[in-house]
């Protein structure tokens, strides 16, 4: 199963400039997701990181991260229309810079689940070459 943005959009608060998923390629609701993000060279925050240098900011991978754990979460019926928040990062590693052109591919896995709390094991690699992971706490309101 997989989510057009127009379905993501229905799913997650987020906008442009700040969505970082344009394409959900497998969804497990309440367990999995996998999404797709492309890198272009008029992503807004490569004009000042770093200007003849543009790489994306490790704290916006974080972010793609924690979006496709909030569509993995929020696609499950007991969660749906509820707001979810990022309650932590922790063992977040950046392994290579990511460049305009790189296409993101989103990994993201509910390992475990306590009152509202998720605990997710995410992942991104670029043409299968992991270049961040993190664990991330999410807080379903």
């Amino acid at each position: 199963m997989g989510l057009n943005i127009v379905e993501i959009m229905n799913i997650l608060p987020h906008r442009s400039p700040f969505l970082f998923v344009d394409r959900i390629v497998e969804l497990k609701p309440g367990e999995y997701a996998r999404g797709i993000k492309n890198i272009t060279i008029s992503e807004p925050f490569l004009t000042g990181h770093f200007p003849g240098r543009p790489i994306m900011p490790g704290v916006l991978l974080l972010e793609a991260m924690a979006q496709v754990a909030a569509i993995a979460l929020l696609s499950k019926e007991e969660f749906r229309g509820r707001e979810i928040l990022l309650g932590g990062v922790e063992r977040a590693r950046f392994r290579h810079p990511v460049y305009p052109g790189d296409q993101l591919v989103i990994t993201s896995r509910l390992t475990r689940m306590h009152e509202g709390v998720g605990v997710c094991e995410g992942t991104i690699h670029v043409q299968g070459e992991l270049v961040a992971s993190a664990q991330l706490l999410a807080v379903i309101r």
